[in-house]
C-alpha cells in the first residue's frame, strides 16, 4: 500500500538554508564537501573522503546546523544502501541520526528498515526522533510503527516528531489498546502519563476520514 508521507526537507532546501545561516567559513568549507562529495561519490576504499567531511560537519558548521550539513553531503555523494550502511554502523551517534534524515533521500525502498529498527532499540532521544521521520512512516510494518510510537512515549520523544502521524494512528484499534494499557500501568505505578498520549489515543480511536478533537 502506497501511503502519502510527509516529505523530507528537499536538499535544495538544506542547501538555501544553510547558505543563508552559516557564517563564511562554515560555508566555504560546506562547499568544499559537497565538491568533493560530487567528484567522488560512492564508496572508494575502507573510508570516502565525503565520510570524513561528516565527521567534520559538527566543528565546521556548529552543532545547529551539522545535521543538514551531513544530510546534504550523504546526499551528494549519492551514498547506496552499503555506504548509508557502513556509515551507520560505523559513525557516531550524530552521523547515525544523519543516515536516518537522510534515508528519504537515498533509499526508495524498504532495505534500509534495519537501520530505522536499531535506533529504535536505543534509549538515544535524538537518533528516535530522526528513526521516526518520513522512511519510518513509509515503510515500516504496523505492529512495528506502533511500538516506535509506544517508544518515543516511554523515552520522552515528543509525538510531534513521528512523521505521518494523524494518517497512521486514526482508527487504530490495536493501537488505542496499546495506549490504553500503557496509560493504565503508568497510572498503577503512580507515574505520570505522558501528555503525546492522549493525543494519539484521540487519533486511533478516531474514525476514518473524521478529526480527532
Amino acid at each position: 500500500m502506497t501511503r502519502s508521507t510527509a516529505a523530507a526537507p528537499s536538499p535544495d532546501a538544506l542547501r538555501d538554508h544553510l547558505d543563508a545561516h552559516l557564517d563564511p567559513p562554515a560555508r566555504a568549507w560546506l562547499r568544499g564537501a559537497l565538491a568533493e562529495a560530487a567528484d567522488h561519490p560512492g564508496g572508494h576504499g575502507p573510508i570516502s573522503a565525503w565520510e570524513l567531511r561528516l565527521a567534520e560537519a559538527g566543528r565546521r558548521c556548529g552543532s545547529r546546523h551539522a545535521d543538514a550539513a551531513r544530510v546534504l553531503i550523504l546526499y551528494t555523494a549519492r551514498a547506496d544502501l552499503a555506504a548509508v550502511t557502513r556509515v551507520y554502523r560505523q559513525g557516531t551517534a550524530a552521523e547515525r541520526r544523519a543516515v536516518l534524515l537522510a534515508l528519504p533521500h537515498l533509499v526508495p525502498g524498504p532495505d534500509a528498515l534495519p537501520l530505522v529498527e536499531d535506533a529504535l532499540r536505543t534509549n538515544d532521544t535524538r537518533l528516535l526522533a530522526a528513526a521516526v521521520g518520513p522512511y519510518a512512516a513509509r515503510h515500516l510494518d504496523a505492529h512495528g510503527w506502533r511500538q516506535a510510537v509506544l517508544k518515543c512515549l516511554f523515552t520522552g520523544v515528543p509525538v510531534e516528531a513521528v512523521a505521518d502521524l494523524a494518517e497512521r494512528a486514526r482508527d487504530d484499534a490495536e493501537l488505542a489498546r496499546m495506549l490504553t494499557d500503557f496509560a493504565a500501568e503508568r497510572t498503577a505505578a503512580g507515574r505520570p502519563v505522558p501528555s503525546g498520549l492522549y493525543r494519539v489515543l484521540a487519533l486511533a480511536t478516531a474514525e476514518s476520514g473524521k478529526e480527532a478533537s
